[in-house]
């Protein structure tokens, strides 16, 4: 099977092109703009004729869109993420190859939910920024297009490779700069919004299956449980070590509610251990400092998807059509987030 990989440097991208590559009855054929590419071409600026023309000429049997931009303005994003999947959609029906297309849809598309309820694929789409809008648009696009078409719809992906400016990746480089200077208490802000985190390697592996398979329209890849940031702040302090306090600066208007997470020797097994780890307390009232030790500066970590306090995938369909589950718990995936930040002390 010839596949064709767009955005093969991309986060998402490397992984899915290790994956695919491990598969020795695939012929990989990456296409991108970096000089590393097999192809270089972008499809923000590129015509559907020359994208067609190229297609012709490799006559993949699937193609498989990794590419886009999470950051920037509204028409940067559009540009990145709606005009270039149009491209693709419109390469594809002018090609003879007939390939089948698995597009990387995101959770922003769906907005805001309910705390406590899991979204399905039949949710309306209701995106709270303009991230959500253009990746819905491409979404539309592809759904629309009458190709052999799916969109996984990837909650909030986590592992090695995590870019340093998300907020697990912003969490990490925090805690490793208190370790390398010794600071005893890392003050946080913004870690009450729960996500639905997946390892970015059972991302590959659902698009590996999303490739063989004959499924078509949406379907959710996540690990089918939200867990506050805090909690994953008090999981990465156990497996770095980190021996000081967590202190959340956060709380309902005119309250001091500061929950402090310390950091001990329970090393949890499972993403679901977060929401239970004895490590995490509530205090009433500033907290008090340790003239013995030294505090970080406040440091935010907002969640910039426009999706609220809550999202929870109900991932379902990707085991009913796709044969797909996670594997991977969220302590392996910040271990590894640690053990790259950790590489720069």
């Amino acid at each position: 099977m010839r596949v064709l990989l767009i955005g093969a440097n991309g986060y998402l991208g490397r992984f899915v092109a290790d994956r695919l590559l491990a598969d020795p009855a695939v012929q990989l054929t990456a296409l991108g703009r970096g000089d590393d590419a097999d192809v270089r071409f972008d499809l923000a600026t590129g015509s559907p004729g020359a994208l067609t023309r190229f297609l012709d000429a490799v006559h993949p049997g699937v193609v498989v869109n990794c590419a886009g931009a999470t950051r920037g303005g509204a028409r940067e994003l559009t540009r990145h993420n709606t005009v270039a999947v149009a491209t693709v959609c419109e390469a594809l029906r002018r090609s003879g190859c007939g390939a089948r297309l698995v597009q990387i849809g995101c959770s922003s598309e769906y907005g805001p939910s309910q705390p406590g309820s899991s979204t399905a694929e039949d949710a309306v789409p209701r995106p709270g920024g303009p991230y959500g809008v253009s990746k819905l648009a491409a979404t539309e696009l592809v759904l629309g297009s009458g190709l052999d078409a799916v969109v996984l719809r990837v909650f909030s992906p986590v592992g090695p490779g995590t870019p340093a400016g998300s907020p697990l990746g912003r969490l990490a480089e925090a805690m490793r700069r208190a370790m390398q200077s010794g600071d005893g208490e890392l003050k946080l802000g913004g870690l009450g919004a729960q996500r639905d985190f997946v390892d970015v390697r059972d991302v590959a592996r659902a698009v590996h299956a999303a490739s063989l398979s004959a499924a078509q329209g949406v379907i959710n890849i996540g690990s089918g449980r939200a867990v506050r940031l805090r909690d994953a702040a008090g999981i990465l302090a156990r497996v770095a070590g980190y021996g000081g306090a967590l202190t959340e600066l956060d709380g309902p208007p005119g309250m001091h509610h500061a929950p402090h997470v310390t950091a001990g020797p329970h090393h949890a097994t499972h993403a679901s251990h977060a929401t239970q780890s004895p490590h995490i307390r509530p205090t009433i009232g500033h907290p008090r400092p340790d003239p013995d030790h030294h505090t970080t500066s406040p440091m935010a970590f907002p969640y910039p998807d426009g999706c609220g306090s809550w999202q929870q995938a109900d991932v379902r369909t990707a085991r009913d059509r796709l044969g797909w589950r996670p594997r991977i718990n969220l302590e392996e995936s910040l271990a590894d987030i640690w053990m790259e930040a950790a590489c720069r002390i």
